[in-house]
This record gives C-alpha cells, structure tokens and sequence, in this order.
C-alpha cells in the first residue's frame, strides 16, 4: 500500500513539472549556424523590421544627394558673375556701365563749361558797372567773347541804328528793342549751357528700371534652374541670383550720380542765369543813362558817348 502511494506521488509531480515549462523553440532556431555568420546588410535591413518600419526604397540615382558646386561660377566676383550670366542680362549691365561712362563725361565737360562761362560773365559783369558810359564798357570788352560781351555789342549796335529816330520817336521805342536783344541772349545763352544735362536727367530716371528688368530676367532664369535642379539648395540657387541682382546694383550705381550732377548742374545754371540778368540790368542802366546825357548840353564833351549832340 504504501509502494502504491509513493508511485501516484511521484507521477503527479512529473506531471506538474512538464505543464509548468514553458514552450521554446529550440536553440538550433534562435542562432545562426557558426558556419553561417550574418553579414552587415543583413544586420541593415532586419534593424527597420525590428523597430516596426518599413525601409524605404531608394533607387541609386536618387540615393546620391546634388553636388552643392554644380551650376556655381568658378568666381563670384562681379566680373565672374558678368561672365556666367545670361546674355539678356549681361546686354542690360553693358548698357548700364555705358550710361554710367556718359554720366562721367557729362560730369567734366559741363563743369569746366560752367567755370569757364561764369567766370567770363563775372568779369563782364565788372566792366560793365564801372563804366560810365555804353561806348565805354563796349571798349573794354572789344577782345572778349561770350554773352555778356554780346550784349553790349548788341545794345550798342541798336543805339546806332535808332540815332535818327530818336528826335522823333523818342527812347521808349529803343529801350523795348534793346531789351528784347538782351532777353534773347540770356535765354540762348542758358539754353546752350543746360545742352547735355538731359542726358544727366534720362539716365537718373531710366537705369534703375532697366537694371531692375534685367533682374527680373535673372531671378526667372534662376527659378527655372531651381526646377531643374530639383533642389532648394542655397550654393546651387545663389550665384544666378547674384548675378541677378547686380544688374540692380549696377543700376543704382549708374543712377545716382545722374540725379545728384543734374540738381548741381541745375543749381549752377539757374545762378549763372541770374548773372546774365545781372549783366543785362548794367547794361539798360547804361542805355538809359546814355539817352538821358544826350539832351545835356555839355554832351559833346563826353568823348565816351557813341552818340552825337545836335
């Protein structure tokens, strides 16, 4: 009896035991023959599958990133940037370094023809208020040229034409004539020294508009290699541009100066027109002092007077 009871004991702990093992597979599953290692792509394509991704396929053309120095110019300074860029905007920054070329020119011309023209007038101006007489300052300026000389020649050539009528008309009919002679030289002589200073006034308000469309035309041409490149690449999008963008520099270089000099030129002219003005006035005030001493009767004694007594 007691045997029997032993062996159901033991059975019954045998049969406990197989029902708590847990089941496994076994170890030839779970490792990899010694004769078989796994290898590193292996290794990099169980890792996504580990993790719970997918990997993404990629093809050997995409898997290669864009070479930041494609489509870049060998320099990027401005003559670098000129010579890689489109032939639209390099016509544009030609055009534009020409204008700028003009502005200079004008720049000289126009200051020593200003110079030199105020200063004749000034030393008109002076001979003409320390002369007594219309004879007089005609004498002195006999050599020199320019229309503060003009006009005293002229003023005194319109004097000797009227002599006659003067008895019988009288001096307002020969102060209108002169006046007239004296206004017309001031206006020509103004209009012949403002010549060329709208060069000065197209350039100013032309070239940044046409270095702002050759901008525009470089910065489409750069979108459009944006496109093709596929990229958004700053080393690959920059240098168009850049390139673009000096055509706008070049604009404003070329503009500036042109509005600056055209408001000095301005200016100049406008003050040397106001010393014609003065240079006309001496020059009535002569006439009509001239008119007034011809009735005096010591006139003939004024050796100056271009004008005879009766």
């Amino acid at each position: 009896m007691t045997t029997i009871v032993l062996i159901v004991t033991l059975a019954s702990g045998l049969s406990c035991a197989m029902a708590e093992q847990p089941d496994t597979p076994p170890a030839a599953s779970l490792t990899a023959p010694a004769s078989q290692p796994v290898s590193a792509e292996v290794a990099e394509a169980v890792k996504p599958a580990l993790a719970g991704t997918v990997p993404a396929v990629r093809s050997e053309g995409s898997s290669r990133s864009p070479d930041p120095r494609a489509g870049m110019p060998h320099d990027l300074s401005p003559l670098g940037m000129f010579a890689a860029a489109d032939w639209v905007v390099k016509a544009v920054m030609l055009g534009l370094a020409f204008a700028s070329l003009v502005t200079w020119m004008v720049l000289f011309v126009k200051a020593v023809e200003i110079a030199c023209a105020r200063a004749r007038a000034q030393r008109a101006f002076d001979v003409i208020t320390a002369s007594d007489s219309l004879a007089a300052a005609e004498d002195a300026l006999i050599e020199r040229g320019g229309p503060a000389a003009f006009m005293v020649r002229s003023a005194s050539e319109e004097m000797a034409r009227s002599a006659a009528a003067l008895n019988f008309a009288g001096n307002v009919g020969l102060k209108e004539r002169v006046v007239s002679w004296l206004v017309r030289i001031e206006a020509q002589a103004g209009r012949r020294l403002t010549r060329g200073t709208g060069l000065l006034a197209t350039i100013g308000s032309t070239a940044p508009f046409v270095g702002l469309f050759g901008t525009v035309w470089g910065i489409m041409n750069a979108f459009i290699g944006i496109s093709q490149a596929q990229t958004t690449n700053l080393a690959v999008v920059a240098p168009g541009i850049a390139e673009a963008l000096l055509a706008t520099a070049m604009g404003l270089v070329a503009a500036i100066p042109a509005v600056v000099l055209y408001n000095v030129f301005a200016r100049t002219i406008t003050g040397y027109r106001q010393l014609l003005a003065d240079v006309a006035a001496g020059v009535e005030r002569l006439v009509s002092r001239d008119l007034d001493f011809r009735k005096v009767p010591d006139a003939v004694e004024r050796a100056a007077l271009p004008l005879a007594a009766e």
